[in-house]
């Protein structure tokens, strides 16, 4: 048996334990523990959270990597036709983690109705369009059906319809400007099918999605022509390195940029909040190592007699002191099993009931999302362990300097 834990256990379930002079300050600790691993759990949650849930809006409508032509034309409208018989299109074999190749082309208008007009970015799409990514943000109604035959399906946003009094089944009128700028633009009838919130309103205020051939129709364009083609790739966090790979992988009249490289200032905004998780960490770490700390030499302290008599009859300095790292552990663990149940808690009430709210103007999203990660949870908790622990043996060498001596002799 392990004598130091044996000692240890009976001093936790004595009777006087919780009515010592120490107990209200190993309830501190306790606490302070259980603080800090809720709001370490919570804040990597949230961070997180939000991070993944902007990274899939704006991947949801942009892909993760764009292919256009190589010019300086930035804007999202389509200037020069790209030909979609490329060795990268309907699959991307040359590059690895590469899950979906999609064409796309844009065309500038102005929608009209009878008491408002707007202008709009009219994304023309295929039938290789990954619809599953817009799904989610489609707050009523359905998709545009691409069959064989063009239609006039489209889908706009929620705040856009609001604007122009258009609801699900009402039919509006766009006119196109032609390229050359000269004559009649060109007018469309669409018909609303379905309405999405993004929760950005730079595609909120814009973006219309139908079918791509209204805008090779515009154009005068080829039905093998289209305007870029978006990319998405299997993992994210490897977009970087995937973005240099697709771009050498293009012939040389092509160009490549990732999402993080168009929308860079959001992406750098995101960045921040790595930074912020740890500093909240650091701090969380270092509040409840102190009052670990503390309670540890309080305890220390009211047991001298004890330490002086474990002396006396042969204990050495390293047993007794693991006597009272096992007693700490106790309720480091203790902490952290009431921290991860109450963080767990608050997180499963937030990811199905959505409490607390955000601005969408300023966090691109309406409810704070969570994300739970075990991995990184386990991780925490092993760290707040491992690290308190190391910090505990320096002030239990404070047993090295009881003289079992003196301490009996003063009884």
């Amino acid at each position: 048996m392990n004598l130091e834990y044996f000692i240890a256990k009976r001093l936790v379930s004595a009777k006087n334990y919780k009515s010592s002079i120490s107990a209200p300050i190993i309830k501190i600790a306790i606490v302070a523990i259980a603080i800090g691993i809720i709001m370490m759990v919570v804040s990597v949650a949230a961070g997180v959270g939000l991070q993944d849930k902007i990274r899939e809006k704006i991947s949801a409508f942009n892909g993760h990597i764009i292919i256009s032509n190589f010019d300086d034309n930035q804007s999202e409208v389509s200037v020069e036709p790209i030909s979609i018989n490329q060795d990268f299109y309907p699959e991307f074999k040359t590059v690895q983690g590469i899950n979906h190749v999609q064409a796309v082309a844009s065309k500038a208008g102005i929608i009209r109705t009878e008491k408002a007009f707007e202008g709009i970015i009219f994304k023309g799409v295929g039938k290789d369009y990954k619809w599953d990514n817009l799904e989610e943000y489609l707050v009523e109604g359905r998709i545009p059906d691409l069959k064989d035959k063009l239609n006039e399906e489209i889908i706009l946003s929620e705040y856009m319809a609001k604007r122009l009094e258009l609801k699900i089944g009402d039919r509006f009128t766009t006119y196109f400007m032609k390229e050359d700028g000269n004559g009649m633009p060109n007018m469309r009838v669409f018909e609303v099918v379905g309405l999405f919130t993004s929760g950005f309103q730079e595609f909120d205020a814009t973006i219309v999605i139908g079918d791509i051939r209204h805008v090779q129709r515009i154009n005068k364009w080829k039905k093998d022509q289209v305007g870029s083609f978006e990319v998405f790739v299997d993992d994210f966090t490897n977009i970087g390195e995937k973005g240099k790979e697709v771009y050498n992988a293009l012939p040389p009249t092509l160009d490549s940029r990732t999402i993080e490289d168009k929308y860079l200032n959001i992406f750098e905004w995101l960045k921040l909040f790595d930074f912020n998780i740890l500093v909240i960490i650091t701090i969380m770490i270092v509040v409840s190592t102190i009052n670990m700390v503390v309670a540890l030499l309080v305890l220390i302290l009211e047991r001298t007699q004890m330490v002086g008599m474990l002396k006396a009859v042969g204990a050495t300095n390293w047993s007794i002191r693991k006597i009272f790292l096992y007693n700490a552990t106790y309720l480091i663990v203790k902490g952290l099993l009431w921290g991860n149940a109450i963080s767990i808690g608050l997180l499963l009430i937030q990811k199905y009931f959505g409490i607390i709210t955000l601005r969408p103007e300023s966090y691109y999203v309406s409810v704070a999302p969570v994300s739970f990660n075990i991995p990184f949870i386990l991780a925490v908790n092993a760290g707040t362990i491992i690290i308190c622990m190391a910090l505990l043996l320096i002030p239990s060498y404070i047993i090295t300097k009881i003289s079992p001596v003196k301490v009996l002799r003063f009884d």
